[in-house]
């Protein structure tokens, strides 16, 4: 584990950014003067991830104001939670705080997950939704499964809608890093760590420009990623479901036999078929769940990094220049 440091920063802020051209100024002008009223030391880590749009420049003009704002440039689209990972990496201060910059996370709560976690001493503050009544009901009834079900099958530890927005000590930052997971879900793995905590309850609030990031497709894939990298339920599941196919296929069998014995045997097609696609069906439900795993273990053994880092402003100068940065990408 990397040792701990004593940081000249006080305070980083942590946001993943994709394809939020539209978002950066409005995020940018509710978030310095936050900052700026803090009082301590700060620095603000943006990471684009593989954008394709302006952001990347759109950032670097803004930093030529905000000396304070470091542009990390991913090589390429990794996804959110690789992203901000590349932040953790980066970020040097005391505490960090991860916030999206779409502002339906408001930034004035961070000012109280600071003051708590100095009055409470503790080192995770977690940001929980009270109210997402500016969430579709879709978008809400979704989230409420997600979370319970991660509640039963990965541990009570869970947070309820508690999602990105955290502040976490340096200890805890140096342990996220230095851990080997692959696919790390964030909002899982932080809680599972044990270390003291407190929350801070605040409205969601409707993105403030752009298009969401989670469309149905990614938010399917995030609760997958979820549940396989955290549990082996879905393994169970595959088990029990074996066990109730056993279990229907012995039933047809004595019922069979049954008819026979009593010389009602009537050829039919209705028993076979029923059996052969609930078989077929249940065996490819569990070599599906069975490959997801497998793959997972496959990548873990390329060892290959989840991110590249075309630069960071604040360790290459000649990243200023976004033509630079075009040529280089």
């Amino acid at each position: 584990m990397p040792q701990s440091f004593v940081s000249p920063v006080t305070l980083s802020v942590v946001t993943p950014m994709y394809n939020e051209r539209e978002a950066v100024d409005h995020f940018v002008g509710r978030l310095r003067p936050v900052l700026d009223g803090l009082g301590v030391t700060y620095e603000v880590v943006a990471v684009d991830d593989g954008s394709r749009d302006a952001t990347v420049s759109r950032l670097l003009q803004l930093r030529a104001d905000w000396s304070a704002l470091r542009v990390v440039a991913l090589r390429r689209n990794v996804g959110h939670q690789a992203a901000l990972a590349a932040g953790l990496q980066s970020a040097r201060g005391e505490f960090v705080v991860s916030i999206d910059a779409d502002l339906q996370d408001p930034p004035e709560v961070i000012g109280e997950m600071l003051a708590a976690a100095h009055e409470q001493r503790v080192d995770v503050v977690y940001g929980v939704r009270g109210d997402r009544s500016t969430d579709t009901v879709f978008k809400r009834r979704t989230a409420g499964i997600y979370y319970w079900t991660m509640r039963r099958l990965a541990g009570p530890w869970v947070s309820d809608q508690a999602g990105d927005f955290r502040l976490m000590s340096r200890a805890v930052v140096d342990v996220l890093n230095a851990l080997p997971e692959q696919n790390p879900i964030y909002r899982l793995v932080v809680p599972s760590l044990g270390f003291a905590s407190a929350e801070v309850s605040y409205v969601r609030a409707e993105r403030v420009a752009g298009e969401t990031k989670y469309p149905l497709s990614k938010m399917i894939k995030l609760t997958l990623d979820s549940l396989t990298s955290f549990s082996a339920a879905p393994l169970r599941i595959a088990t029990w479901l074996g066990i109730l196919s056993f279990l229907v296929c012995l039933g047809l069998i004595v019922s069979g036999l049954t008819a026979w014995a009593m010389g009602a045997v009537v050829p039919g097609w209705t028993s076979l078929y029923i059996a052969v696609l609930l078989l077929g069906g249940i065996q490819l439900i569990c070599l599906g769940l069975l490959g997801e795993y497998i793959g997972r273990i496959y990548a873990a053994t390329q060892n290959r990094p989840r991110f590249l880092v075309a630069f960071d402003t604040d360790k290459d100068a000649a990243a200023v220049d976004p033509a630079e940065l075009a040529a280089r990408r």
